[in-house]
């Protein structure tokens, strides 16, 4: 049975109907109302209590029915939902602060618990999106580079902490997995962010990845 805390989801599908017929079930308790919009996504401007955007699309860069036309019109936290998984497509989609989801690679209450976490702040990547993100910045010597003077700047704690946000969960399940409490881990995140001057999560994660430049060696 949903309850008042579940979320309200706007499912945005350029090519056509959201092709996820059994998501969300009935009794999912996670999300309540879902709304369907379709490009130019101009609904989002207006619609009231969006709380988190699907956009289930080939090309998330498209201006016009992909991730930036979502973007232009709602503040609400968008998860991408595509069959690509180059790895440049997932650096540019993470890089606006999206959540990305390979098409077929992620089951009902996964996608259920990204759009729950995208309320509170998470990004969620799937597995296959992780592997592509890895592997695509692992051809980059860059990108190689720039993980190893992470590591030389974090502790073994801290680099732990940031394996585990970088496949997207949050501190509290980061603590699970650590068996430390969720306030140890975000004071680790603090300094974190403090050391690889980054804005937030999304910003740490991009750089441990090699994903973006350092500002500070």
């Amino acid at each position: 049975m949903r309850t008042s805390q579940s979320v309200s989801v706007a499912l945005a599908c350029p090519e056509g109907a959201w092709p996820h017929t059994g998501w969300p079930a009935p009794d999912d308790p996670c999300v309540g109302r879902t709304v369907r919009v379709t490009p130019p996504f101009e609904e989002l401007r207006t619609l009231r209590g969006v709380e988190v955007v699907l956009l289930r699309c080939e090309d998330p860069s498209d201006t016009a029915s992909g991730l930036p036309a979502v973007r232009e019109r709602t503040a609400a936290p968008v998860i991408v939902v595509s069959p690509r998984r180059d790895y440049r497509t997932i650096i540019e989609v993470f890089r606006a602060g999206a959540g990305y989801l390979v098409e077929g690679d992620h089951c009902a209450r996964m996608l259920s618990s990204a759009v729950v976490g995208a309320t509170a702040g998470h990004t969620c990547l799937s597995p296959a999106a992780c592997a592509a993100l890895r592997e695509g910045l692992r051809r980059l010597s860059e990108g190689g580079a720039a993980m190893e003077r992470l590591r030389t700047l974090l502790s073994p704690r801290e680099c732990q902490i940031m394996e585990l946000l970088s496949t997207g969960l949050g501190a509290k399940e980061i603590g699970l997995r650590l068996r430390l409490s969720e306030k140890t881990v975000r004071n680790n995140l603090s300094n974190i962010y403090a050391k690889l001057d980054a804005r937030g999560s999304t910003d740490a994660v991009l750089r441990w990845v090699g994903a973006a430049p350092m500002l500070r060696v």
